[in-house]
């Protein structure tokens, strides 16, 4: 054989291995992750008799890199924090709390303004800033798989701000703690869904209590 048609058959051989390797590669056999929503609307608390004249706008809340992400965390024994495999919500964690707030503070018919998500062209006099805390299960077990049902803890930071006078109106935490009923994800996300509807209950309540107290414009 020439040294021609030797250099010819290696780099058929190598081609060949090359397209193997990358067939390989574009394929998966690993599931797909499952995805999880939580609830967007909780029960309203029932609208007020005189609905304020003013708008408010609700800021995405600022959280940890750890928390700010489509996975779902839970937190282990030995301050171990990890993610679910293969689950994810189906937005991050502070765009579903975002959506809920918006909703929720909407259904109580107290803003006759308006309730808008921020940032937003729709002017607006009141701003809902909010720090998102937590937002993670936690196991006390050092293996999450096998130990007993985890607890959901979710915590918000929150104030109301006057952006006419840029002056804060009130500030306050809610929190919630809700354990799963089961060692099992579809029990953990149910217990995330009633952690967070509790704590935007919350939000609602001393919001609203806050803006109808204020003198009229």
């Amino acid at each position: 054989m020439s040294r021609l048609s030797a250099r010819l058959l290696g780099a058929l051989a190598l081609a060949a291995l090359l397209g193997g390797c990358t067939a390989s590669l574009l394929q998966s056999d690993a599931p797909p992750a499952a995805t999880f929503r939580l609830a967007t609307l909780p029960q309203p608390a029932g609208a007020v008799a005189t609905p304020i004249p003013f708008a408010i706008a609700v800021a995405r809340p600022r959280a940890a890199a750890a928390i700010d992400t489509d996975r779902i965390a839970i937190a282990a024994a030995g301050s171990r924090f990890d993610y679910y495999v293969a689950a994810r919500w189906a937005e991050p964690a502070p765009a579903m709390l975002q959506a809920s707030v918006v909703a929720a503070l909407a259904a109580t018919g107290q803003f006759g303004g308006g309730v808008v998500a921020a940032p937003s062209r729709v002017p607006a006099e009141f701003l809902l800033d909010m720090e998102l805390r937590r937002f993670e299960a936690v196991s006390g077990s050092a293996d999450p798989a096998t130990g007993a049902p985890p607890v959901v803890h979710v915590q918000v930071q929150v104030s109301l701000v006057d952006t006419r006078r840029n002056a804060r109106v009130a500030s306050f935490t809610s929190a919630a703690q809700v354990q799963a009923e089961a060692n099992r994800l579809g029990s953990v996300v149910a217990a995330f869904d009633l952690a967070q509807a509790q704590v935007v209950a919350g939000i609602s309540a001393q919001v609203t209590a806050a803006a109808a107290a204020l003198p009229a414009p």
